[in-house]
């Protein structure tokens, strides 16, 4: 009994959150604008039930087949693969949606007739043969299948009220955690079962000094040459449209550079010098649980980078376009169009909606997480630097900027934004601020 139990509810909980923001709940949205609720979800819960039969049917052949512990691995993996899907998003095909809106006859037949071949492949199916690999087959049926229909009938009946109110970003984010959270907890329990019971005392003992001084540099030069590539991307795509920075010696902009780059030689020395037995670190902080999570800091630190790197990058092609569009339609004269073409756009959307300077907070986030690796005094001048840069940068460069070249609509934007984290509350900030993230101009 309490096999089933705990079957059911990891898949509830699991199958629940995976399918907030699933292409499903939309399907669902649209038949319920067509049909009458109680039919449709009749419909889902058809579909549903087969289809998760199916699923654990599969899981179960594995777990009979394949050694649990690698199982466990392959299954925290997948877990991890699911978190990744759920981040980049979820939409209806066209197909799907002509069929969610064009269905005739039956609600019942036609909601399980979708909702069966929407379902086959898709991240809840996989995740459902994951689960049976693990827990009790019957608990994680029924489970993954009422999770999926609550959800689905939370999107029913209170889906378009909660759209108004909760970012559709913010919803998926979470069920992406909640599939990293999983997935981490099963590649914990699987180590042990593949590798024996020492494995992670044996792997601790190999993170040395000197090891972690490696990692430090080697992750650091990796997240390092993936932002300048995404970087140099994006700047292609921005054309003209710069902001006209004074970079004499002895001004913000000047300044802001200098220290980055003795901040960046500092970063980067320190645990060179540790890998190569030159330096040693600060002892409190020299222990493998603390350099692991420094490699995690590390990591999302410069994925937050490439991210807000990409979504500029995004809306600077597609501003270029419209530009060259307006042009060739002779909406806009030669001067107009001209000047249209260097002024500055702004991001609004993606990490830029809640955070003026997402990409300067994951650059604080990484160099954070390489001194968590390699932690050293150097490391720590290092990161006062970055601080104290990245502050120069946001407060005296891109923000003065951005708000000189876009007024009221940069104030605006400014009004309901954070500089480095979400605003918590309504209001200005007090002092002049300005968005580094609409126009990288280094």
């Amino acid at each position: 009994m309490d096999g089933f139990l705990v079957a059911f509810a990891v898949s509830f909980g699991v199958i629940f959150v995976a399918e907030l923001g699933d292409k499903s709940q939309l399907m669902a949205l649209t038949f319920a604008t067509r049909f009458k609720a109680i039919p449709v979800l009749i419909g889902i819960t058809i579909a549903t039930s087969v289809t998760h039969l199916v699923s654990v049917a599969v899981g179960v052949g594995l777990g009979a087949s394949l050694p649990t512990g690698w199982i466990s691995l392959v299954a925290a993996v997948a877990f991890i693969g699911f978190g990744a899907w759920t981040l980049r998003g979820d939409s209806l095909t066209d197909d799907e949606e002509r069929k969610a809106k064009r269905a005739g006859g039956s609600a019942v037949v036609a909601a399980s007739v979708a909702f069966f071949l929407a379902e086959l492949g898709d991240k809840t199916m996989l995740a459902t043969i994951t689960l049976a690999t693990q827990y009790n087959w019957f608990g994680v049926w029924l489970g993954s299948t009422l999770g999926m229909v609550a959800a689905d009938a939370m999107a029913i009946v209170v889906g378009r009220k909660l759209g108004q109110r909760l970012p559709e970003r913010v919803i998926s984010i979470g069920a992406a955690l909640m599939f990293f959270v999983f997935g981490a907890w099963l590649f914990v329990e699987a180590v042990p079962e593949v590798w024996g019971p020492d494995a992670w005392s044996d792997a601790a003992a190999l993170i040395d000094d000197r090891v972690a001084g490696w990692a430090a540099v080697l992750l650091g030069v990796l997240g390092v040459g993936i932002t300048v590539w995404l970087r140099g991307r994006a700047h292609r795509a921005r054309g003209e449209r710069r902001l006209e920075v004074v970079r004499t010696p002895g001004s913000p902009a000047w300044w802001a550079r200098l220290l980055l780059l003795v901040a960046a030689l500092l970063g980067f020395g320190a645990p060179l010098l540790v890998a190569l037995g030159v330096l040693e670190p600060i002892a409190v902080l020299a222990r493998p649980g603390v350099a692991v999570v420094g490699a995690g800091l590390l990591l999302l630190g410069f994925a937050v980078v490439a991210i807000a790197t990409l979504q500029l990058g995004t809306v600077w092609r597609r501003s270029a376009t419209e530009a060259g569009a307006a042009v060739a339609g002779g909406t806009e004269p030669g001067p107009a169009a001209a000047a249209a073409a260097r002024r500055p756009v702004l991001a609004t959307g993606g990490l830029h909606s809640r955070v003026r300077n997402p990409a300067l907070t994951g650059l604080i986030v990484g160099c954070a997480g390489m001194l968590f690796i390699s932690p050293t005094l150097l490391g720590v001048l290092a990161g006062v630097l970055i601080l104290v840069a990245v502050q120069i940068q946001a407060r005296a460069v891109y923000e003065p900027g951005l708000g000189s070249a876009l007024g009221a609509e940069y104030d605006a934007y400014r009004s309901r934004t954070g500089r480095f984290l979400p605003r918590l509350r309504g209001g200005e900030e007090p002092g002049a601020e300005h968005d580094p993230d609409r126009s990288r101009t280094h």
